[in-house]
């Protein structure tokens, strides 16, 4: 397990960010992405997108606060080794949470993620 600055964290989640693919990078608005230590009590997360599904909005919808993509830090770190596997898994993450802000089911989002994996040459596979 590797345990990072909360700066550094940070930065590796900015980088993140900028590695989503523009597909879908110019699509997503009005969303904030935090990092907390801990996903809450009880909880086995990585992350967890917070807010209504681009896909189930009407024309109501407007003047609400950002939805929320938070990671957690301590459990993100605790399947890493090193940095590189911290930048890998927040990418991962990322984009599942993404995902369901555009209100994609957990088994598209596998699906795309299987799909990511193989073309970067990977083959490990989140639990």
């Amino acid at each position: 397990m590797i345990q990072l600055s909360r700066e550094k964290f940070r930065e590796l989640v900015e980088e993140a960010l900028k590695n989503i693919p523009r597909r879908y990078a110019r699509q997503i608005k009005n969303v904030a992405v935090l990092f907390e230590d801990h996903p809450p009590p009880g909880q086995n997360l990585l992350g967890l997108y917070h807010g209504i599904p681009l896909k189930h909005r009407g024309s109501y919808y407007g003047n609400v606060p950002p939805d929320v993509i938070v990671l957690y830090k301590v459990p993100i770190e605790s399947l890493s080794e090193n940095e590189d596997q911290v930048q890998e898994i927040i990418e991962e993450v990322l984009l599942h949470e993404i995902g369901h802000y555009f209100g994609m089911d957990e088994r598209t989002l596998q699906e795309i993620e299987i799909e990511v994996m193989k073309k970067k040459g990977k083959s490990r596979q989140k639990s």
